[in-house]
Order: structure tokens, then C-alpha cells, then sequence
């Protein structure tokens, strides 16, 4: 399938309800409200062409952007065209999920990851921290600079409450998933989780919650999955 033939695929999948639960999370046009099951049905006709990846994402098109995410592999992906997904993610939705998924996958995630934090545009600062996440839950421990992490946790911990709306939410996932993946600042995620206590974010027209830090930690350690790595970040 090329591009056309896939941008037309995915217009076939719209729907009005869908449409409306993005457009009430903060959804940026153009997009058609397709739901993931049925974007998953299209990646398996066209799975592991990276090129039409790229095309879908330069589209413009929401759907087409996280169904990009789905199908590009990270680690294939330059620098350079890491960087223009996030600097042409639109909203949430893409900032958070599908750039940090390919950003994650690739050799230059955590100096990516580093730069995208010190931004003041709220959607790459966030995915900054998205990506943070996804390398703590994807990397061996061994791979992990310990004094780094100590120090990015200090950071969430000083300004998490003065930071942007989104960047909030994404800081407190980091501690979550932190206090999850590597074990040996667990103890040290959930002292700062407890510190910065509830974190206040605009969820839009939505019923939609920040997760407590604490009581996601706490569940992982009574589940017995403290330092447990998953394979991808995408879902």
C-alpha cells in the first residue's frame, strides 16, 4: 500500500465518537477519530515499511501520525527526522506516545531526551520526559547513568509544580516509571512521589486523572514487578 492508498484506508475507519473524545483531549486538525483497534488492523497489511512510516507522519494527519508510530522503527530513524516529528507533533496524543516510542527505540534517545526537557514549547518538553520514561522502561539497569536519573528526579521534584500543564503530567510519569523500572532508585521515586504529593493538571473535558506517584509505586511493589523491562513502548 502507499500512502494515498493508506491516508484513504484511514478515512474509511472514521468515527464521530472517537473524533469527539480526542477533540475534548486537546486533538489538533486534521484527524478522523480512528479508533487504535482499527489502526492495528491496517499495520498488519503493512508492517515494516519504514518509508511509508515516514510518509504517514508527514501527512499531517493525527491518525496517520500515531499509526507511524506504530510502524517506524526508532532505531532506523536519523536524528534529524526524530527531530522534526516532535517539533511537528500537534498535541499530546503524538508528543507523548508515538515521538517517545521511536525515540526510545534509537541510539541517540537519551541526548534527544536531555535536550527536549530544557525546552520551553510545553508538547517537546513533555516528550522529553516521555521518552525518560521509556528508556528506563525499556534499558537494562546496567545501561542506566544512576547519578543522572538522581539528578532528574531532583529536578521533578523542585520544579514539577511551576512546570507547564502537560510537562506536569510527564514528570509524574517519569517518577512512576523510574520508581518501576529501575530498582535502584525505587526507594528514591517513591521518597520524591511522596514529596511532590498531588499534581494538579488541566485534563480538558475529560474525566480522565493524574495518577497518584505513590500508589502506582506501591501497587508495582506489591505486584512482585519492581524492575520488570518491557519490550517496546508501543501499544
Amino acid at each position: 500500500m502507499n500512502v494515498t492508498e493508506v491516508l484513504d484506508e484511514l478515512q474509511s475507519y472514521k468515527n464521530e465518537s472517537t473524533r469527539q473524545i480526542f477533540l475534548n483531549h486537546g486533538a489538533t486538525e486534521p484527524f478522523w477519530g480512528v479508533k487504535i483497534a482499527d489502526l492495528k488492523t491496517i499495520l498488519k497489511k503493512i508492517k515494516n515499511d519504514q518509508e511509508l512510516a515516514l510518509e504517514l507522519y508527514d501527512s499531517g494527519v493525527s491518525d496517520a501520525k500515531y499509526l507511524a508510530g506504530l510502524l517506524a522503527n526508532g532505531a532506523k530513524m536519523s536524528k534529524a527526522q526524530i527531530q522534526n516529528w516532535v517539533e511537528n507533533s500537534g498535541w499530546y496524543m503524538i508528543s507523548e506516545y508515538t515521538v517517545p516510542w521511536v525515540a526510545t527505540e534509537n541510539p541517540f534517545a537519551l541526548e534527544l531526551a536531555l535536550d527536549w526537557i530544557d525546552s520551553d514549547n510545553e508538547l517537546i518538553a513533555s516528550s522529553g520526559w516521555c521518552t525518560l520514561s521509556g528508556i528506563v522502561s525499556t534499558r537494562p539497569d546496567d545501561d542506566l547513568d544512576i547519578e543522572l536519573y538522581k539528578k532528574l528526579l531532583k529536578r521533578v521534584e523542585t520544579t514539577i509544580h511551576q512546570s507547564a500543564n502537560r510537562v506536569k503530567y510527564s514528570m509524574n510519569g517519569f517518577v512512576i516509571a523510574l520508581g518501576a523500572g529501575f530498582s535502584a532508585l525505587t526507594k528514591d521515586a517513591m521518597d520524591v512521589a511522596v514529596k511532590i504529593g498531588k499534581v494538579s493538571v488541566n485534563m480538558g473535558n475529560t474525566a480522565c486523572k493524574v495518577p497518584s506517584a505513590p500508589e502506582y509505586i506501591q501497587k508495582i511493589m506489591e505486584m512482585g514487578r519492581i524492575g520488570k523491562k518491557k519490550k517496546t513502548m508501543k501499544c
